[in-house]
């Protein structure tokens, strides 16, 4: 599959603010903290548009809380990434899916990942426990990339140079950028500390 890349588009962010009131809604036993990550956070960056959206849940056992609120609002739930990221919990967010190509509503670990969903992605979603390392690195390289402009076009440059290839899926494509990314959340989190961000 081909990576299609599209400039930044503002309206990422309004779709993002829709989708955090849904999400709100959904998740209010839990006092969620949500925010917008990746890269359609990130203003000038080209991104697939597809919104990233990181849910922090106060307590570490209530992630799985989380499954039945959003599996009730249409969301597909990876659970087939649990054992290799127990402290996240995975969802997408689908754009309208035609009823003649349903997909489940749980992938599990013996699922292939259907057409249908990584063609009709809308956002996906990562619930972790709030303020935890895999909370703070998703922030920390969002706000690293906005203050500084030769990572953010490293960052554009590499993403470019990757959508020009062909890829069995997402997780493929983003095994591409993983080394990059590594190496900024460090820097980043370094940088935010210094900061007393967090």
């Amino acid at each position: 599959m081909k990576i299609i890349l599209e400039p930044y588009n503002a309206n990422w962010v309004t779709l993002f603010q829709e989708l955090k009131i849904e999400l709100e809604q959904s998740l209010q036993n839990l006092s969620p903290v949500i925010e917008h990550i990746g890269s359609t956070s990130v203003p000038g960056l080209s991104a697939k548009p597809i919104i990233d959206i990181l849910i922090g849940i106060q307590c570490p056992g209530d992630l799985d809380k989380a499954i039945e609120p959003l599996l009730s609002n249409g969301y597909v739930f990876y659970q087939k990434y649990n054992r290799e990221m127990p402290y996240r919990r995975f969802f997408v967010k689908l754009k309208d899916v035609p009823e003649s190509a349903p997909v489940p509503s749980i992938i599990f670990d013996y699922n292939a990942i259907p057409n249908e969903v990584n063609v009709n992605r809308l956002a996906n979603i990562h619930v972790v426990e709030y303020n935890t390392y895999h909370w703070k690195r998703h922030i920390a390289f969002r706000e690293y990339l906005k203050q500084h402009e030769s990572a953010k076009a490293e960052y554009q440059a590499l993403k470019l140079q990757l959508s020009s290839f062909e890829w069995a899926d997402f997780n493929e494509y983003n095994s591409g950028k993983d080394s990059f990314i590594k190496q900024t959340e460090q820097k980043a989190i370094e940088w935010l500390n210094q900061a007393s961000y967090f």
